[in-house]
């Protein structure tokens, strides 16, 4: 192969690259995003889970109530009381891809019993 074209391939390879290890799996962004408050379960036992009265995802009624629409929309724009505006969830737009939060809806629908 001619240095020029090994050059060219690598070239093209280390961006791609760069994108493939960016993009977290859903288990981690779970880990590191949603678990402090909806717990390693899915169940919001946590402490901040308690508090802000978050439902149980391991309830397949609670995630019938759900649809992937709305949960994608809630992890990329956050969730805002209703009565007083504030700020429930900070939006996740900024630290994932839609890809990766259709990644963790899913993930999120395996905690379903």
């Amino acid at each position: 192969m001619k240095p020029t074209t090994r050059i060219a391939l690598f070239a093209l390879a280390v961006p791609l690259a760069a994108c493939v290890a960016r993009a977290a799996p859903a288990a981690e962004n779970w880990d590191n995003h949603c678990s402090s408050c909806h717990g390693a379960d899915g169940k919001g036992q946590t402490k901040q889970g308690k508090k802000l009265k978050l439902r149980d995802y391991t309830d397949a009624k609670v995630q019938a109530e759900m649809t992937d629409a709305e949960m994608l929309r809630a992890i990329l724009e956050g969730v805002k009381d209703k009565d007083s505006g504030k700020e429930r969830m900070k939006p996740y737009r900024e630290e994932m891809s839609e890809e990766e939060a259709k990644e963790l809806v899913a993930y999120i629908r395996q905690f379903k019993a």
